[in-house]
């Protein structure tokens, strides 16, 4: 049975750099010439203290391939997880076993970014993103006992009938948990349209029916907050996509809400209503030295001072 509560996810961005930047939907693509963007641990760590004094999950820690180093990643999840009290799950591209086995204390599991579930369709779009390595990631996981999940564009060009595609492939690779996205066109990529909600929600309705248990988390820009109620109704368990710390309180966001109820749900948190909260307290108790702890003190203010 679903729960009634619906959490608001927050995927945790670390850098706006791939090495690879070829996926053709994708915003990265358009940062060829730029060098290698990555955020701050201070910004990243601020986010997360926010996300959880506001009541939000953290969906799962990514960014580009090669963005950081191994070690830098690891020191930024043992934070994260040091901060939420919680394991978390990683979308960093494909992963050997040795490097899974670092992640491991402090991981619930791993996402593949398998996007899409037309295979053809894949190779053109994302090139460099092959599917085997993220399978052979997967197959560790197996090994190592971590949770597997994965994400997938809709309205990337696929067709309602590659649903068999997604059916067979949760099933092989014991997918636990899936993350749809309705496709969001940028600027200076191939695409111009997104998928309508009632498409979108097709996929949903089809993969809840099909897996009753799996944990299913939909996520929808805010030009389309009319889509959630049909995609919470149609089997998702969780709201993602949202970029709710620049937009929080604002119009769109408090649609979202309403969204929510309209779909018979309890939303958890708020994306509208500031808590009281002793900030620097909070900062105070993580394990880390003075001057990051300062970072982000100035970090959590700026964000609260913009969310104000």
């Amino acid at each position: 049975m679903i729960s009634k509560k619906v959490y608001f996810e927050r995927a945790l961005f670390f850098s706006w750099y791939c090495k690879y930047g070829d996926c053709k939907f994708c915003y990265m693509s358009t940062l060829k010439k730029k060098p290698n963007a990555k955020r701050g641990f201070a910004s990243i760590f601020a986010e997360t203290i926010i996300s959880m004094k506001l009541g939000w999950k953290i969906e799962f820690i990514s960014g580009g391939y090669g963005a950081y180093s191994k070690e830098k990643l690891l020191f930024l999840v043992k934070t994260i997880k040091e901060i939420t009290k919680e394991k978390q799950w990683l979308n960093i591209g494909t992963l050997n076993k040795k490097e899974l086995e670092m992640f491991k204390p402090f991981i619930e599991g791993y996402a593949g970014t398998v996007e899409t579930v037309n295979w053809e369709l894949r190779k053109y779009i994302c090139p460099s993103k092959k599917l085997k390595p993220i399978i052979q990631t997967f197959k560790y996981c197996d090994e190592l006992k971590l949770k597997k999940a994965m994400t997938l564009i809709i309205g990337l060009g696929e067709k309602i009938e590659d649903f068999k595609n997604l059916k067979r492939f949760i099933e092989e690779n014991d997918i636990s948990r899936i993350t749809f996205y309705a496709l969001n066109p940028h600027p200076g990529t191939i695409y111009k349209i997104s998928p309508t909600k009632e498409y979108y929600s097709d996929w949903i309705s089809l993969t809840r029916k099909q897996f009753p248990k799996i944990e299913i988390i939909a996520g929808a820009w805010t030009d389309k907050t009319n889509y959630y109620s049909k995609l919470l109704k149609a089997g998702a368990n969780s709201i993602t996509k949202i970029p709710a710390i620049r937009k929080f309180g604002s119009k769109e966001l408090k649609e979202i809400e309403l969204e929510v109820k309209k779909a018979g749900k309890v939303f958890s948190g708020t994306l509208t209503k500031m808590p009281k909260v002793n900030w620097n307290e909070e900062v105070d108790q993580l394990n880390l030295d003075e001057e990051l702890k300062h970072e982000i003190k100035e970090k959590i203010q700026n964000y609260i001072k913009k969310m104000s």
